[in-house]
């Protein structure tokens, strides 16, 4: 599976448009974790913690992505984008959205 966040892809073209596909993962933080990001807060730098977390739930909004471009017959995805919401207190939505679509090499 291609996956862009163009609109094309150099060398193919695309010869069907299969439509919006979408993934989206909903983590919530752990105490755990909580407790070691405040910490890190009181001296500053990178909150390791929540940064492994929102890679966790991209490449998971990514996987599932690709699932449905692939129930649709796609082989590849362009214009990828990727957003982020506060669901409640503790909890964020990632989702990984685009355009399923047929490509053949050529351009």
């Amino acid at each position: 599976m291609i996956i862009v966040t163009t609109d094309e892809i150099p060398g193919r073209r695309v010869t069907k448009v299969l439509g919006l596909v979408r993934g989206n993962s909903v983590r919530a933080r752990h105490i755990g974790r909580d407790i070691v990001a405040a910490l890190r807060n009181i001296v500053g730098g990178e909150v390791k913690e929540y940064a492994e977390l929102m890679a966790q739930s991209r490449e998971e909004s990514v996987q599932r992505m690709v699932q449905r471009a692939e129930a649709l017959g796609a082989n590849a995805i362009v214009g990828t984008r990727f957003a982020t919401s506060a669901i409640m207190s503790g909890a964020a939505e990632m989702l990984a959205y685009g355009t399923a679509v047929v490509v053949e090499e050529g351009g």
